[in-house]
């Protein structure tokens, strides 16, 4: 089996024989020899192969060698003269097993706009700042579930089809096999669409089981094409019974500092490109966030606050209307320079699952706002009382027979609970620095474009 090699650079076994397989990044021809730099995406760094013309397809195929082509190559490993990496592969055979027209392949060894990559998003990937995205997407994956299983949390798969619009907004894609148009039944009985969030089906599993989380694909069909919407992205949302507005955000401030201490400790080469080529202190952000306690204000203190700002901003601050970015990031990034936990949202700009305080006029929500970001994660305490509930569901617009399920986890054994999402692009924007949703998720769908 072919050796991965970000293995072969961290052990470096000189003097065995090794088989690598990559794609060629760049190759030169000097006195008889051919230096190759191969990368199989498993990290950052290229391996440089030596291949000299005793070589059986040295001539033939070696010498014409592409980037882009793939190849598979044994040799001895040896330590290297060279400035800048410690080993060097010297080939004792190199196959060509997929070749590449050098006129039409696109990436070459100059940078290029991360908006010329989203053209050819099928070879993104392939670049240096592209696959360190991959590598500590896939990283922070790895640490959400190791987060909540170290924690007790079971993991539960909440439909991608359902008949609940969460928000209540109506940006839900629609499900339809066509048929409808021509007045046959819906294929579910009713009206279905793509999940906004699995926040309602966390709870019923939350409500049997404690705590709970789910972790996937989520849909919104708004029609905004920013830097920091999608149409389709992920959503990590725990859900936990027994639990009040304050244990909640006691959770998530643990889950954000031990999600970036994973990634900081793990994938440190790939951070150190971050902080280098595309947010210069990005490191430092985030080793701040985790040294800093968390500031806790209430959104009437945040107002007051926003309001006594010397900035102008493009939103008017007032109190009953939502914080807009422009406000979290100046909470964050300004006035407290750290990660800020705002609560207490009036209720008027909430849904109506969260719980109503005793002023009658704010909900148990909270966001946590960061810096370069703004919100990054939103929740709340969620309402557990039958009659508050039916009524605020009236106020909101909503029909309460056509969520009678879930007014039955209130009617049956109704407990304190309370949950949160993390929008996981968003947390990946913040760790790597990428000013572009886009850049952070493997293959965007925004309103116009839906490559691959």
């Amino acid at each position: 089996m072919d050796i991965r090699i970000k293995k072969v650079l961290q052990d470096q076994p000189v003097g065995q024989r090794v088989a690598v397989a990559g794609w060629v990044r760049t190759r030169r021809d000097t006195g008889g020899f051919s230096f190759i730099e191969i990368n199989d995406g498993s990290c950052l760094a290229n391996l440089q192969v030596i291949a000299d013309k005793g070589l059986e397809n040295y001539q033939q195929d070696i010498k014409n060698l592409a980037t882009g082509s793939s190849v598979v190559v044994d040799g001895e490993l040896r330590k290297s003269p060279a400035k800048g990496q410690a080993v060097e592969l010297h080939a004792t055979k190199i196959d060509i097993v997929g070749g590449a027209d050098s006129e039409t392949y696109p990436l070459q060894k100059k940078r290029h706009s991360f908006e010329f990559l989203r053209e050819i998003n099928h070879l993104r990937p392939r670049t240096n700042a592209l696959g360190a995205v991959s590598r500590v997407r896939s990283r922070l994956g790895y640490a959400v579930h190791n987060f909540f299983q170290q924690r007790g949390f079971i993991q539960v798969h909440t439909p991608i089809i359902t008949t609940s619009d969460c928000e209540g907004a109506g940006e839900m894609f629609q499900v339809s096999t066509g048929r409808e148009r021509s007045g046959e039944d819906h294929f579910f009985g009713r009206s279905a669409g793509l999940t906004v969030s699995g926040q309602l089906q966390a709870e019923v599993y939350a409500l049997a089981m404690g705590d709970v989380y789910t972790f996937g694909p989520t849909f919104r069909a708004e029609n905004s094409n920013t830097s920091r919407h999608l149409a389709e992205f992920w959503m990590l949302e725990p859900e936990m019974a027994f639990c009040d507005l304050d244990g909640n955000r006691k959770i998530a401030e643990e889950l954000l500092k031990y999600l970036l201490a994973d990634v900081l400790e793990n994938c440190a080469e790939d951070m150190a490109l971050f902080d280098k080529f595309i947010e210069k202190g990005l490191i430092g952000k985030l080793q701040d966030v985790i040294a800093k306690d968390f500031i806790h204000i209430s959104y009437t203190e945040a107002v007051e606050r926003l309001e006594k700002a010397g900035d102008k901003f493009e939103y008017a601050v007032r109190w009953g209307a939502d914080l807009q970015s422009e406000h979290e990031r100046y909470l964050s990034e300004k006035l407290f320079r750290c990660p800020v936990a705002v609560t207490d949202y009036p209720a008027s700009i909430k849904p109506f699952y969260m719980r109503l305080n005793d002023d009658g006029k704010t909900v148990a929500a909270m966001d946590i706002l960061v810096p370069g970001i703004g919100e990054i994660i939103g929740g709340s305490q969620r309402e557990d009382r039958l009659e508050v509930l039916q009524s605020r569901m009236i106020e909101t617009g909503i029909d309460p027979a056509e969520y009678d399920w879930y007014l039955d986890l209130r009617r049956y054994g109704s407990v304190p609970h309370a949950g949160f999402g993390l929008g996981f692009e968003r947390l990946v924007q913040f760790v790597t620095g990428m000013a572009n949703i886009r850049e952070v998720i493997p293959f965007p769908r925004t309103p116009g474009s839906a490559p691959c």
